[in-house]
């Protein structure tokens, strides 16, 4: 990614927050600061979007849901792009969070590309060989019991 460098004047107390949320992400002022403004840049060009952190990092996510933009995207899919069919799989949200998903794999459909590709190795076979006693302790019945 082209970086330009620009002067800024911020508030002492956000500089202050910016440095020690850098601190807990493990980045210098300007990664952490270029975090933010991007993720604010998003929210804005979609509301009803929120960034949350996880395992897997950052991911775009329904503001109050918990449900993430690319699992709803899947699900889009799923049902061949029905509306009616992607409101009955997801009963519980309402029809403004779901175009709020829809909207912002519209403006940003690389990205939320990327994570279906990704989420898309996670078969069996890759869990087993990635995680080898995890698929040691399961079978077709479960997991075995110690004895």
């Amino acid at each position: 990614m082209a970086t330009v460098q620009k002067s800024l004047r911020i508030g002492e107390v956000t500089a202050r927050e910016i440095e020690e949320l850098g601190v807990q992400l493990g980045l210098d002022f300007s990664g952490t600061a270029n975090q933010l403004l991007n993720e604010a840049i998003r929210m804005r060009r979609c509301p009803g979007i929120v960034f949350t952190s996880g395992p897997s990092g950052r991911r775009a996510t329904v503001a109050g849901t918990g449900v993430d933009v690319w699992e709803i995207i899947a699900t889009h899919k799923s049902v061949e792009n029905n509306a009616v069919r992607l409101q009955r799989a997801y009963s519980w949200l309402q029809e403004s969070q779901l175009r709020a998903a829809l909207a912002y794999y519209a403006v940003y459909p690389d990205e939320v590309e990327a994570r279906l590709a990704q989420e898309g190795r996670w078969t069996a076979d890759a869990m087993a060989e990635r995680y080898p006693a995890l698929a040691a302790m399961s079978g077709p019945q479960g997991p075995r019991r110690r004895r």
